[in-house]
């Protein structure tokens, strides 16, 4: 279940409760649901309870409960829990992370892109710099850099624009809007700094840290790029390629990857084959699931920086679901069904990562 499935389940149990006389409120036209705040309070969560109590002049936590029972035992959701003064917390089942996963290796590349279908993908992911004559940007997505000003190798206010424009093109068709981000575009020359900076750090760092700040931050530029999990931007391309590997290993060992329940075999005389998947499970699919929406908050708000913040959190969430969740048999163990499902997984997690970098300019490298 993707966070637009849940939003849509969700706003069904409010227009029920209504019909129903159960509420007496307008049927909001959206409801928005998001990770939570702090780990441990459910794979989503939703504040819509307390957004209707007023106009239905009951207590917040009376209206939760009431969408509450109504979702309880819903397909792809295994609980629904009332925290706070009034928020719905919902954790997700198994079969849930399954079907996103079995989704994500059947979409491939257009996973995230809507436009992928219909244009050629390498016209959208081309690992290439920005041409060197012009591209289009806007006003908006100029950042600042550290010193002000092109000096000493620093990139000046230019070569943000330029790199960021065509980011934000890219990132625009991925999310349906014809690769235009805004209604006129300007088209403005790629300094020179642009081609120093990335002849001294290699074009996948030039574009990284003239892409990860915020528009209003500094981009803050390293003596060298450094190769080591410290640096988000090798650790996002480290975590992709260790999805690859394992893809090689798999395939030596000689089986190949389906997706299923990527717990831990379930203990002996305990009535089931396999324990729940564990929270870093949860907390990678809700990253999966939320990919395609953050391509496309990232071209209405024409913030790239969303799309770069997103890959190192799945990246980071993949390795610590690696290490609760080894996807390959260890020692003599013959590959079972689990280790199976736990590669699909593993491959769905590659598959985000390769198409972000890509959107981003930035190569999907095999080998690390």
């Amino acid at each position: 279940m993707t966070p637009a499935e849940l939003s849509r389940t969700v706003l069904r149990s409010v227009r029920g409760a209504v019909e129903e006389r159960e509420l007496s409120v307008p049927v909001p036209a959206r409801i928005v649901v998001q990770p939570p705040p702090r780990p441990g309070c459910g794979d989503y969560a939703s504040n819509v309870a307390l957004q209707l109590a007023k106009p239905a002049g009951r207590p917040a936590r009376e209206v939760a409960e009431i969408l509450r029972k109504r979702l309880a035992g819903t397909a792809g959701i295994d609980r629904v829990e009332i925290a706070g003064p009034g928020f719905l917390n919902f954790t997700l089942g198994d079969g849930a992370l399954v079907a996103l996963v079995r989704d994500v290796l059947a979409q491939g590349t257009a996973y995230g892109d809507r436009s992928a279908g219909n244009r050629p993908v390498a016209d959208l992911v081309s690992a290439d710099p920005a041409p060197v004559d012009r591209v289009s940007t806007g006003p908006a997505s100029v950042g600042r850099v550290s010193t002000g000003r092109a000096s000493a190798g620093r990139p000046g206010p230019g070569a943000r624009a330029a790199v960021v424009g065509e980011v934000l093109e890219r990132i625009g068709a991925a999310a349906g809007r014809n690769g235009r981000v805004d209604g006129h575009p300007a088209l403005v020359p790629v300094p020179d700094d642009l081609a120093t900076l990335t002849a001294r750090l290699g074009t996948d760092e030039a574009r990284w840290i003239l892409l990860r700040p915020a528009a209003h931050d500094p981009v803050r530029v390293p003596e060298r790029p450094v190769q080591r999990e410290s640096n988000p931007r090798f650790r996002v391309q480290y975590a992709h390629a260790r999805t690859r590997a394992l893809v090689r290993n798999a395939a030596d060992l000689g089986f190949l990857s389906e997706p299923g329940g990527v717990g831990a075999p379930a203990a002996a005389g305990s009535g089931a084959e396999f324990r729940p998947a564990p929270a870093s499970a949860h907390a990678l699919h809700t990253l999966l699931a939320g990919h395609p929406s953050v391509v496309e908050a990232a071209a209405r708000l024409r913030a790239p920086d969303r799309l770069v913040r997103h890959l190192e959190a799945t990246a980071d969430a993949f390795f610590r679901w690696h290490d609760d969740c080894p996807p390959l048999p260890v020692g003599e163990q013959k590959p079972l069904a689990v280790h199976r499902a736990r590669l699909a997984l593993a491959e769905a997690a590659g598959t985000v990562l390769a198409n972000g970098l890509r959107l981003l300019g930035i190569s999907a490298p095999e080998h690390l």
